[in-house]
């Protein structure tokens, strides 16, 4: 028994080890498979755990607690902190880190400095908001305390600096101090009553002189409308000179006139300005110099005079200066850079973007003449005999003139110019007069607008020889005299600039094209900020405006319009600053101000100036009488087409015999520098087109030796259409032939260094092969506008009318024949560099695909689209570029790399995205304080939100867009 006794603990831990038979491990803390009493078990320990819980001090409380959130996994801690939460609400939370940042800036705006000041000690996520230049701005330039830097992009608390700097350094006085100084409402101190009496004298003085002013101009007003002559009553002097007599001066004229009148001149738009006549500076001088007597502040009044007669001594400018003419130049033209080099003062142009459209042409041409009316319009575009490329997909021409949008357009822009018996026209820089769809094209929109339509009567060869030619006006139907009048062109641009345009523009368009693409950013913002070095440099450096000691308000008027300019980025820059200034005086007369009386003299003062200056420039003498003449416009039509055509023998000659003749002997001697099959593909079909025009050439030489008015020369040339099929065999392999002579050239050394030696020298007309294989396909557009000029002067009985229509239809077809190539050449070109251009872009080359328009944009995306988009923001994402074609929208992603050490940069795309324009909306989007220039594009997938720097190129963009779709859709259905 003892036995058994002693074994019975050892049995009764075998037991607990072993287990009950309700399969538990250890007695009763974890039973295994009896789920009841498990759980009962679970609530007992619980209990006993909790009793033992309350009886525990709070720091044995804590512990067990820590030791227990050590053990929990992370869901189970996520439950205890909702359950903390709930048990425990949160009643006070930083709001800064609650709401988005630009709500907690708009709190924080409401707070005083000092407030701001204090919320900055609060913690650092508190100073950096305090301190966000957006809110001391603001509060800077109320006070006129202005940054003398521009911060950097990640830099911020200049603003508060500047404020508390600012701040720290005024001027503060104690109460005692203020009133000793500037007494106090029952008392004045003795001084102040004494300036106040002084001041007060002084402004009765000013008051008095201005009045005198007044009174003054009034009665040179009034007396100089009584002595007017009427218009058209003044005589033609003795001796052909000019008429002399000029109308008495107003009086005085404003000291700020100077400033108005001098004749800035700008790359891209030319300000109207106004010219001084020689002797209109020194009367007003001497207007001026009256009044120094009795006006107390003569030496301000000498000073202004003497600024005034500063302009006299520059050499004297023209006597008459016309009005103000409007150019519209598209880009489309050659050169076009050229042309705006060489406008002259007192011409506004309008540069516009051939890819946009009519209405959004017009509003450009509103936007820049701002109310005023143009006394000629001009426009320079592409275009031939019979109509003008106007814009891309739309040219004007007698067939198009009568649909609803161009009538529209030209009755507008026809509202915008002088009348007719004012002098007023229209001056269209293509040679119209030489066709007669051309002269009824010219006609209808005469007939529409109601003013005078002139255009080059196509009198020379070239490109644009014809805007130096003779034009249509009054003397082209009654006979021309024997001195020709002067060119409507030169009205526009000065003489030696558009002589040298009319020449060279067809070469130097490919330079100025690569400069473009590659620098045109750079060199818009280049122009923009010369011409504010320009102005700034006039206003302080030539005027010293700082010392004609001009009146406060005035100097207050001119800082104020200068800040203006600089914010609005205003391209006519005096006319901008001239409303600024009559705006300005006429709010400080309704503002009942005491000084305005001097501020409305003086404008008073300039306007009358300038309505004198104007009457004055209409006084024109009548220019003799010239002898008429009946000119023989078919024999100057002939000879000239004579002459061209011994200039371009010339040119092919020059092919024959410094091109074939040196490369065909080298053949035969056993120094080839090019085989035979090269040599007879780039330049054979050149041989058999010489042999055909000098044929034509001998039977016109014959033809113009025995000249008579009723000679013919239409035979001559149904003779050479006849032949055409040499010129088609010669265009069909031009494309061949360049690609013959870039291949030799860049794997045969010997015909690169033969091409060094033979390119551009004398013997070639200082022309290239290349250049000098293109002039077959300028020659067909030579005879077609010579011969529209030849039959347009032949009379419709005339026997050789018949044949001069012949000839005439047969080179119409085969110029189109000649675009159709050239449209298709360009077309593929433009395709293959926009292919090779974005990586991993799917195949372009689908059907009848055009590019239509490119645009560089900001892709952007907003956190939260739930916000309304009026306060909704939005981050950049990437820059894309947006390339739309006739069928399809394609979206890019744009890299912009910079050359180190240049201003230079390229761009390269990968593609992102493809939409078809019928699938595809568009919608602009306002205008708030977070996003700018920005639209939306819905595709039938997404949408991207892209936005432009300028709200012109987003205009520009949508403008085409929609329209590309409309046709898009039209097409689809």
């Amino acid at each position: 028994m003892e036995a058994n006794a002693r074994s019975t603990p050892h049995a009764g831990k075998r037991a607990q080890l072993g287990g009950t038979d309700r399969g538990t491990r250890f007695s009763s803390w974890t039973p295994l498979n009896h789920r009841a009493g498990n759980l009962q078990l679970f609530e007992e320990r619980t209990n006993l755990v909790l009793h033992w819980f309350d009886l525990w001090t709070d720091r044995q409380r804590k512990h067990l607690l820590h030791s227990l959130f050590t053990r929990c996994t992370k869901s189970q801690l996520k439950y205890c902190k909702d359950l903390l939460m709930e048990t425990v609400p949160v009643t006070e939370a930083d709001f800064t880190s609650v709401l988005p940042r630009f709500l907690s800036l708009y709190v924080l705006s409401f707070l005083s400095p000092r407030d701001l000041c204090s919320a900055a000690q609060v913690s650092w996520h508190w100073r950096v908001l305090a301190e966000q230049d957006c809110l001391w701005a603001g509060r800077c330039i109320s006070r006129g305390w202005f940054l003398p830097y521009t911060p950097v992009e990640k830099e911020y608390g200049a603003w508060k600096s500047h404020y508390v700097s600012c701040v720290s350094t005024l001027d503060w006085l104690t109460p005692r101090e203020d009133a000793e100084r500037y007494g106090t409402l029952n008392r004045q101190s003795t001084e102040t009553i004494e300036e106040g009496e002084e001041e007060e004298e002084e402004r009765r003085k000013e008051r008095r002189i201005r009045q005198m002013i007044r009174d003054k101009l009034r009665k040179e007003k009034e007396h100089s409308m009584r002595t007017r002559k009427p218009w058209g009553s003044y005589t033609k002097p003795q001796g052909g000179g000019r008429d002399q007599t000029r109308r008495p001066n107003s009086g005085i004229t404003s000291v700020s006139l100077p400033a108005l009148s001098w004749p800035q001149r700008t790359l891209r738009s030319p300000s109207v300005c106004l010219s001084l006549d020689r002797e209109q500076p020194l009367a007003a001088t001497q207007s001026l110099q009256r009044v120094q007597t009795s006006n107390p502040h003569s030496e301000r009044l000498s000073k202004a005079s003497g600024a005034l007669s500063s302009f006299t001594a520059r050499p004297p400018l023209p006597q008459v200066t016309p009005p103000t003419l409007l150019l519209l130049i598209s880009n489309r033209t050659p050169a076009y850079e050229l042309v705006l080099s060489g406008v002259k003062d007192g011409v506004v142009v309008v540069l516009y973007d051939h890819r946009g459209t009519l209405p959004a042409l017009l509003a450009q041409v509103e936007r820049t003449l701002s109310g005023q009316r143009a006394q000629r319009l001009g426009l320079l575009a592409p275009g031939g005999t019979e109509e003008v490329h106007l814009l891309l997909g739309c040219s004007l021409s007698e067939r198009t003139l009568l649909t609803p949008d161009h009538k529209g357009f030209w009755e507008k822009l026809g509202g915008w110019v002088a009348p007719t018996g004012e002098g007023g026209g229209i001056d269209i820089f293509c040679a119209l007069a030489a066709s007669a769809s051309g002269i009824a094209l010219m006609q209808t929109l005469s007939a529409l607008t109601g003013l005078e339509v002139l255009a080059p009567m196509g009198f020379a060869a070239g490109s644009f020889q014809n805007i130096l030619s003779e034009w249509s006006d009054g003397a082209v139907h009654t006979g021309l005299s024997e001195q020709q009048p002067a060119s409507p062109a030169r009205q526009f641009v000065c003489e030696s600039v558009l002589q040298g345009w009319c020449r060279q523009a067809q070469w130097m368009e490919e330079a100025l094209g690569e400069l473009r693409d590659c620098r045109g950013p750079q060199l818009q913002s280049v122009s923009l900020q010369a011409r504010g070095r320009a102005l700034g440099h006039f206003l302080w450096e030539k005027i010293s405006l700082e010392e004609l000691c001009v009146s406060k308000d005035l100097s207050e008027a001119l800082t104020e319009g200068l800040t203006a300019l600089t914010t609005q980025g205003e391209t006519r820059t005096l006319e901008f600053l001239a409303r600024f200034l009559i705006r300005w005086s006429d709010e400080k007369e309704m503002e009942g101000e005491e000084t305005r009386g001097g501020g409305k003299g003086e404008n008073k003062g300039l306007e009358d100036f300038s309505f004198a200056l104007h009457d004055s420039n209409k006084c024109v003498g009548l220019v003799l009488e010239l002898p008429q003449m009946v000119f023989d416009w078919r024999g100057a039509a002939a000879r000239e087409l004579h002459h061209s055509e011994c200039l371009y023998l010339g040119r092919l000659g020059s092919v024959l015999k410094v091109y074939q003749e040196p490369l065909t002997a080298a053949l035969n001697s056993n120094r080839a520098i090019l085989g035979y099959a090269d040599i007879h593909i780039v330049l054979s079909p050149v041989t058999r087109v010489l042999e055909l025009n000098r044929v034509f050439h001998a039977d016109l030489q014959a033809r113009l030796q025995q000249w008579g008015a009723e000679q013919c020369v239409g035979d001559v040339l149904v003779k050479l259409c006849s032949k055409l099929r040499v010129y088609t065999n010669y265009l069909n392999n031009y494309t061949t032939a360049l690609i013959t002579i870039d291949r030799c050239r860049e794997t045969k050394p010997l015909f690169r260094a033969f091409l060094k030696r033979a390119d551009r020298t004398l013997a070639t007309h200082m022309l290239s092969l290349q250049e000098l294989l293109l002039c077959p396909a300028w020659r067909i557009q030579e005879y077609v506008t010579l011969l529209q000029v030849l039959s347009s002067h032949t009379h419709i009985n005339h026997p050789d009318h018949t044949h001069l229509c012949s000839a005439l239809n047969t080179l119409l077809a085969f110029r189109e024949f000649i675009q159709k190539l050239k449209r298709n050449s360009e077309r593929d070109s433009v395709m293959e560099e926009t292919q090779q251009m974005i990586q991993g872009c799917p195949s372009l080359s689908e059907g009848n695909r055009q590019l239509i328009i490119t645009q560089d944009a900001a892709l952007l995306r907003s956190s939260d689209e739930q916000i309304p988009e009026s306060l909704r923001t939005y981050e950049q994402v990437s820059d894309v570029g947006l390339f739309l074609f006739n069928d399809v929208l394609l979206l890019t992603r744009r890299n912009v790399r910079h050359t180190p050490f240049a201003l230079a940069h390229r761009s390269t795309h990968t593609f992102l995205a493809s939409v078809a324009l019928c699938s595809l909306a568009v919608r602009g989007l306002i205008h708030t304080r977070y996003v700018r220039h920005a639209f939306v594009l819905e595709g039938p997938s997404r949408s991207w939100v892209c936005a432009t720097e300028r709200g012109e190129e987003r205009e520009r963009f949508l403008s085409v867009l929609r329209s590309a779709m409309n046709s898009a859709l039209t097409q689809h259905k």
